[in-house]
């Protein structure tokens, strides 16, 4: 079965449509540091508006626990909806409650109300299937539609996710019907050649992906803190780098899997060494087989790619036709150790073809570097979904809008 994307719920006009979107964004003092996850819900707010449809706009943000906690609030989103949309948005202070009834029942056609995080409620993550339905229930209860737009958590089997989307007609909005929509040409298909960037801090987090995109890829580029356990696995000492020793073997398992497949595995040459994690630490760069032959020797630690490996990964990126990328090259929110993961982003950007950023640490990397999102082909909202997606796994909250 395909998706069902909003053409198949009809005329929306005069409906009460929730919306369940991702809003999850970075705040600081309540105030957004990134609002890239408000503005990709646009497209889809806007075409209900145009439409007429009254808009119940819901969402999580970061983990309070199943209780109100006010540095966890909706409310700065709710503001910050209200300015990119150029009209009012509503905020109702509670999930289902009151000041939520109140908020949907003075909803005219075309406008937008933003209820309080619905993890402010237990029932959203409650894994007991009773109590995660009642919560669906009391949410049904605002509206007679569901739009999922909330790509990010739709490999999670939450309330709002996957039981609403039962209960009530649902269909999912345009920012997942595109990120399903990138996401399976990256699996299904690519135009070739076909590169995979994996940075990151653990190999063990990415497991799935490698296992299931070696088959797939023509090239694998690995960097992060992850490259030190590739590099323990040929046999070189790293120091005090992150090392999973626990994953040495699998790491050696994928290095000869990729030799057998014809997979052409780009491991670094060189890396940053530093002599302690730190912002200003002495820094020094160091061929990949001589790490610890610096000033720090045994308690130097790698936070980067050198600069060798940053220009054989840009130069394997811009001959590619479709490149995925998930993971930062190193330690980019110190200057000092970004431009690893600088240079990978703008190697991107002379892509010609299909350039996708993954999601998570990727996407805020590429923003805080300066680029613009209209510089990529793809910037995914989901980081976790996006990984999940790409390792073959049956995500929820896509199997319940009719995705197979």
């Amino acid at each position: 079965m395909a998706l069902r994307t909003l053409s198949t719920l009809g005329s929306l006009a005069g409906k009460r449509v929730i919306v369940r979107a991702d809003l999850n964004v970075p705040l600081k003092d309540a105030v957004i540091t990134d609002d890239g996850r408000v503005r990709a819900t646009l497209p889809t707010l806007n075409a209900l508006i145009n439409q007429g449809a009254r808009v119940i706009v819901c969402s999580h943000l970061g983990r309070p626990d199943g209780a109100p906690d006010p540095k966890y609030s909706l409310e700065p989103v709710a503001q910050r909806l209200s300015e990119l949309l150029g009209k009012p948005v509503a905020f109702a202070r509670d999930t289902v409650g009151e000041s939520a009834q109140e908020a949907v029942a003075a909803l005219e056609d075309g406008d937008v109300a933003v209820i309080e995080n619905l993890r402010f409620n237990p029932g959203e993550t409650a894994k007991d299937e009773a109590q995660r339905r009642a919560f669906a229930e009391e949410l049904a209860a605002l509206g007679d539609v569901l739009v999922s737009d909330g790509f990010g958590v739709v490999h999670r089997k939450q309330a709002s996710v996957y039981d609403l989307a039962e209960i009530l007609p649902s269909a999912a909005g345009f920012l997942i019907e595109k990120e399903v929509d990138v996401l399976d040409r990256l699996t299904e298909n690519p135009e070739r050649p076909y590169t995979v960037v994996l940075g990151g801090s653990k190999v063990s987090d990415k497991l799935g992906v490698i296992a299931h995109l070696l088959p797939r890829a023509d090239k694998i580029l690995v960097g992060g803190g992850m490259l030190f356990t590739f590099l323990a696995a040929q046999g070189y000492k790293v120091g005090k780098s992150l090392l999973e020793v626990d994953q040495i073997d699998t790491v050696k398992g994928y290095i000869a899997d990729a030799a057998d497949r014809g997979v052409e595995l780009i491991l670094p040459v060189d890396a940053v060494m530093a002599s302690a994690f730190a912002a200003d630490a002495d820094h020094v760069v160091a061929p990949a087989d001589a790490l610890e032959d610096t000033a720090f020797g045994a308690e130097g630690l790698g936070l980067d790619i050198g600069p060798q490996t940053a220009e054989l990964f840009a130069a394997a990126i811009r001959s590619s036709t479709t490149v995925f990328w998930n993971g930062p090259m190193g330690v980019f929110e110190m200057p000092a150790f970004a431009a690893g993961t600088k240079a990978v982003a703008k190697a991107l950007t002379a892509v010609d073809g299909l350039s996708v950023v993954g999601g998570g640490d990727s996407a805020a990397a590429v923003r805080q570097l300066g680029f613009a999102d209209d510089q990529f082909g793809h910037i995914s909202t989901g980081g976790g979904a996006s990984l999940e997606f790409l390792e073959g796994k049956k995500l929820p909250g896509l199997e319940v809008l009719g995705w197979q």
